[in-house]
């Protein structure tokens, strides 16, 4: 049962009598009216905005409609009372057994509560990391692969029919300058003394294994040959480890892709993608040969005026027109994006959603204006920008990594708190809000900790469930322990207030996946397991309180019933952000 869906029904079948009573126009459009939490629970147990939304359509006066919508609704059963605030806005408060009957029906799905179909089995793509594959991951991707993933994850929930991918940046000069890089490793496993790493080349330790794979496969066969010809072979060998490398570090976060795209396949097998896409935009007219005006800032000695080919992307909400194909004949690298999304859109995707990092941010608008030009603006794109992560432990900055050579890894990370942590610690805050992540705060045992307090909640439950059968051996079994409760005995106000945060989920979980807001759901998780700790704390205080009644099975058995339902949530919610839900912390 979802009880927000339940009261926008019957505000929806009160509406629909008044216009057939003439109460309101018969064409009246229903758009826009819902059920929601009210900001204040003492003002009832759902709030709505009926009569604000249909005021200026209906020419009435919002409390007019309100007052109307108020006796109808009070006729249903259920509910007790709606009291018409303000200018119009209805509170409404039901008998406890609506409440009741929802621990019913969410032990009843178990871990198909909260699955929606709001996707409706939309095809979605949805590409997050596309880290160039040039090394480790660092801290940074860590952020948006945990961001995308949970994302799909939640899409998924919702309905939709999401495809994860990886963009591959395997084509332009940084797989040249990687190669060269693994070159010297190469000479180096040899017995050649390599000196510093030049200047402009990549210094990890972790092209080491690259060198000395080269070397136990080419011996020294390599070293006498010119470059044109050991660049490919020490290219690909090179591009095949740090793929492996970063799926490795990847699954380290339990992340896995669908699809992993190469940019070199654009341009493959007799297939330029690049081309079709500048075909298709110069079908639409939207291509011609022009000069660019030279960008605020930039030297005048440097700049040169010259003819390139042009996308008129400012017809499509960007600040420039942009080249694709540069005078000399060569495309851009933005040419290369433009016919990656052009593939997409072939593939028959209904949404795009691509996950870019803080210093992508400028790109945007091109890239927006370019599936817009490409779809006619009949597709939906969205693109989330994951904000920087600064580490520190115990308040002070960590340094970089030795074996990256530059920055700290995803690894490091991980290797030294552990998946879950980064995992949720990455979803508590807004992904375009910047982030500070403390080693020290992230593994503490304590309220502050959110990950923590939303594991020992569903743990805590657990451990009831084990203490339970020295009271009561027939309630050990959970699953004849919560058939046979007798609801009604709910009745404690912090009982009911934990079931109407339950109640919340279908909704938190469609307005997350609408909005593509993953971290909607951990701060519902950690409000959920505070109220859950909360109504244990009272019961130390309150002995009457206690989930386990030591002089009635009834109450333990109901009580069980709603910590059970409560656990089923908080499970669910941790497995959409990719969170393990424990039995027991240690």
């Amino acid at each position: 049962m979802d009880v927000f869906a339940h009261v926008e029904d019957l505000l929806k079948t009160a509406l629909e009598a008044m216009k057939s009573d003439g109460v309101l126009p018969k064409d009246l459009s229903l758009e826009g009216v819902e059920a929601e939490a009210p900001r204040d629970p003492t003002h009832g147990d759902i709030a709505s905005n009926a009569a604000l939304v249909l005021t200026k359509r209906a020419k009435m006066k919002p409390r007019d409609i309100a007052e109307a919508l108020k006796t109808r609704l009070e006729a249903n059963e259920g509910v007790t009372k709606v009291d018409v605030a303000g200018p119009g806005f209805l509170n409404i408060t039901f008998a406890p057994a609506i409440w009741q009957d929802l621990v019913k029906a969410i032990l009843e799905a178990g871990d198909q509560f909260g699955r929606l179909d709001v996707g409706a089995g939309q095809k979605v793509n949805l590409e997050y990391v596309s880290a160039n594959p040039t090394g480790p991951m660092h801290v940074g991707h860590c952020r948006g692969a945990v961001f995308g993933d949970a994302l799909a994850n939640l899409l998924d929930f919702a309905g939709y029919d999401v495809s994860r991918e990886y963009y591959i940046n395997d084509a332009g000069g940084q797989i040249e300058v990687l190669a060269r890089s693994a070159f010297l490793r190469y000479r180096e496993a040899l017995g050649e003394d390599i000196g510093e790493i030049p200047e402009g080349l990549y210094p990890g330790d972790y092209l080491k294994p690259v060198g000395a794979a080269l070397a136990k496969t080419h011996g020294d066969k390599l070293v006498s040959m010119d470059a044109a010809d050991w660049l490919p072979i020490v290219s690909d060998a090179t591009m095949d480890a740090m793929m492996a490398l970063i799926k490795d570090d990847l699954a380290a976060l339990n992340i896995h892709h669908d699809v992993f795209f190469s940019e070199r396949s654009l341009v493959s097998n007799g297939k330029n993608r690049i081309d079709e896409a500048i075909a298709a935009l110069r079908t639409k007219g939207l291509m011609y040969e022009g000069v660019l005006e030279k960008p605020k800032g930039h030297d005048d000695e440097e700049w040169e005026s010259r003819t390139q080919t042009l996308f008129k992307s400012t017809e499509f909400g960007d600040d420039a027109d942009r080249a694709l194909v540069k005078s000399d004949g060569s495309y851009t690298y933005f040419a290369g994006d433009i016919a990656y999304h052009y593939d997409k859109l072939q593939r028959g995707f209904d949404q795009l959603i691509n996950v870019f990092g803080a210093d992508h941010i400028g790109y945007i608008p091109r890239m927006k204006a370019a599936v817009k030009a490409l779809s006619d603006r009949d597709i939906v794109f969205d693109i989330k920008v994951c904000q920087l992560v600064k580490l520190f432990r115990g308040g002070e900055p960590v340094r970089m990594s030795k074996r990256a050579g530059t920055f700290v890894t995803l690894r490091d990370v991980v290797d030294e708190v552990g998946r879950d942590p980064v995992r949720f610690m990455m979803l508590y805050r807004k992904n375009d809000a910047p982030l500070d992540f403390d080693f020290a705060k992230v593994t503490e045992q304590s309220k502050d900790n959110p990950v923590f307090y939303v594991q020992y909640a569903h743990a805590r439950v657990s451990s009831v469930f084990r203490n339970v059968g020295e009271t009561y051996p027939e309630l050990a079994d959970r699953a004849s322990a919560v058939k046979s409760a007798d609801l009604t005995l709910l009745t404690d106000p912090g009982e009911l207030d934990l079931i109407k945060r339950l109640a919340a989920f279908n909704k938190l979980i469609a307005g997350a996946a609408r909005a593509h807001e993953p971290h909607r759901l951990a701060f519902y998780l950690y409000d959920l397991a505070s109220a859950l700790h909360q109504q244990w704390g009272r019961g130390n205080d309150s002995p009457h309180l206690r989930f386990i009644q030591q002089d009635c099975q009834g109450t333990t058995a109901a009580r069980l019933a709603l910590i059970a339902a409560t656990q089923q949530v908080i499970s669910s919610g941790l497995g959409v952000l990719g969170v393990e839900a424990p039995e027991v912390m240690r």
